[in-house]
């Protein structure tokens, strides 16, 4: 059920927060410029016309989702600090000052999977708005990059002793008697894993590898066959993915590199410092003149570069209503030179290419401060939301708090640029009254 609205009207003896406040700051601007109707008009449908407990603002929860990414923050410190800024509380919609937590952070994770993909393309499509004539350039940039999930490093005894674990775990809860639970023998393998790279002990460790992979498919297999035939169908997901990590080798495609998360894929980018990344591939537009994200798509699959030009293209023309111009890439996108009758321009040996074809392939590199922003500003180095899903949402979160962050710093350096003007002038107004003062003392 929708929240009361609240009347604007209501008069106070106390003085509000916007009198309280300093008007010139970015957050203050920035709230009375974002269209919060827009949310409420699209937002309202995902929420029940009948009786029942009223839910958050709309306005409350989205400014919460903003500033969680504009302070890099997660959603258990995002709610402490609300409750501790004023500017924060403003920019939520709130008149005065409230010292106690707007949500609980599980509200946050409720009201992610409630406005789903869609509505956070809402946000962004609202984030590109806000930049005006700045997001309007037709010449886009674009370039991947890979979205790390929060898992640990993979490898197959990891993945094993997990399914141990989770197999024990089942076993409990259904109240499953195992023919043994190996903890001991789990314990002393976990030894002569510990000291493989002493002399004399590759060969053991090799062995107790192994013998925990065996432990885990009897463990897995004795599971599948106690369980009853309704109670099966419970876990019948969770044990297909254990018993595809036991069948899986080295060279096998699709490989499960984590059981929380099986959707996770394994990149190679070519970078020195890190061989290996394991997450989704994230495709970004940016307008090269300005450098506004008008394109931040999320793809599950290990996909060439030049075929996530599609998808991204026509994400940009849901956002902004009309078709790019050209988009210029590296040479990972290297194939077709149309999609969807957009020019894709891809940097190629070619001495009859003109000087202002070169300045675009050279401004195309302007993406890639960009991306570094992204991810260790906000939140993209290392996703933290469930699933595919999460993956998506989370790009497109992090885009629309860096374009809300570039009109804040514009609204910065412009009000830094009239006090320069200003403390120049009467500089300028001081020496030459200085002048004259030394003129008729000589």
């Amino acid at each position: 059920m929708l929240s009361k609205p609240k009347s604007p009207g209501q008069t106070s003896f106390f003085m509000t927060l916007s009198d309280q406040l300093d008007s010139k700051h970015p957050l203050f601007i920035l709230a009375n410029v974002i269209d919060w109707n827009f949310f409420d008009a699209n937002f309202s449908k995902y929420y029940s016309s009948k009786m029942g407990k009223p839910a958050k603002p709309i306005r409350l929860m989205v400014s919460l989702l903003l500033l969680k990414q504009l302070r890099n923050l997660s959603d258990e410190n995002i709610v402490l600090a609300w409750s501790e800024n004023l500017y924060f509380q403003y920019f939520s919609g709130e008149e005065y000052f409230i010292p106690n937590a707007p949500c609980s952070p599980t509200e946050l994770v409720e009201f992610r999977k409630r406005i789903g993909v869609e509505g956070v393309e809402l946000i962004l499509k609202e984030s590109i708005r806000v930049n005006g004539k700045d997001g309007d350039d037709d010449t886009l940039s674009a370039d991947t990059t890979v979205q790390e999930k929060n898992i640990t490093y993979p490898t197959d005894t990891k993945l094993h002793k997990k399914i141990i674990t989770k197999c024990i775990g089942i076993a409990k809860s259904e109240d499953i008697i195992l023919r043994q639970s190996y903890k001991f023998t789990i314990k002393k393998l976990n030894v002569l894993l510990r000291f493989q790279h002493n002399k004399n002990g590759s060969k053991q460790a090799r062995k107790a590898r192994k013998k925990i992979k065996t432990i885990a498919s009897r463990l897995v297999r004795e599971i599948e066959r106690k369980l009853d035939a309704e109670r099966f169908l419970l876990h019948k997901e969770q044990i297909s993915i254990y018993q595809k990590v036991l069948r899986q080798k080295r060279t096998d495609s699709n490989k499960i590199y984590s059981l929380h998360e099986p959707s996770v894929k394994c990149y190679t980018k070519g970078k020195e410092h890190k061989k290996f990344e394991f997450g989704s591939k994230a495709s970004i537009l940016i307008t090269q003149s300005t450098g506004v994200i008008v394109g931040a798509l999320n793809f599950s699959e290990n996909i060439h570069d030049s075929k996530t030009l599609p998808a991204v293209i026509e994400q940009y023309e849901r956002l902004k209503e009309k078709k790019p111009k050209s988009v210029y890439a590296d040479r990972g996108y290297r194939g077709p030179k149309k999609v969807a009758e957009v020019e894709i321009h891809v940097p190629k040996v070619n001495h009859e290419i003109t000087k202002a074809q070169r300045k675009k392939h050279s401004r195309r590199a302007a993406i890639e401060p960009v991306i570094g922003h992204l991810k260790y500003d906000y939140r993209l180095i290392r996703n933290y939301l469930k699933g595919t899903i999460g993956d998506a949402i989370n790009l497109m979160l992090s885009a629309a708090a860096m374009n809300f962050k570039r009109v804040m710093n514009l609204w910065l350096t412009e009000a830094n640029i009239c006090w320069i003007l200003i403390y120049r002038f009467f500089i300028n107004i001081y020496w030459k009254f200085y002048a004259l003062k030394l003129k008729t003392t000589f």
